[in-house]
């Protein structure tokens, strides 16, 4: 009997973790290249390091749920990473509105 095991890793992320760019393109189902070129586009920004660590880019883990978002539609769609880029653009300001609606919504009064 020949059954394929796959192990899932499971990782809680919050904005205030980080990644490097390996985890990252590997969280993301990308290459470090496809990754390099968004960061050439401005799609990424990777945090600021201190002069210890400027040999090793590290990013926001808020970014994962966006880039596997806009990989998925990569593949669906077979995009270019410039369509990409615009993608993680539009994906960022959507989650920006989506919080300014609940921050919104929680300053109004409740109805009985």
């Amino acid at each position: 009997m020949n059954t394929n095991l796959q192990t899932v890793e499971w990782v809680w992320l919050d904005e205030v973790q980080s990644v490097t760019l390996p985890e990252l393109a590997r969280a993301c189902g990308i290459s470090t290249a496809d990754v390099d070129e968004l960061l050439e586009y401005g799609a990424l920004q990777p945090l600021p390091t201190g002069p210890s660590e400027a040999d090793q880019r590290l990013f926001s883990a808020d970014c994962v749920t966006r880039l596997r978002t806009a990989s998925k539609l990569r593949l669906e769609f077979d995009l270019d990473l410039f369509a990409v880029a615009l993608l993680l653009d539009h994906l960022q300001r959507i989650e920006t509105l989506e919080r300014q609606v609940r921050s919104l919504e929680a300053q109004l009064p409740t109805r009985h």
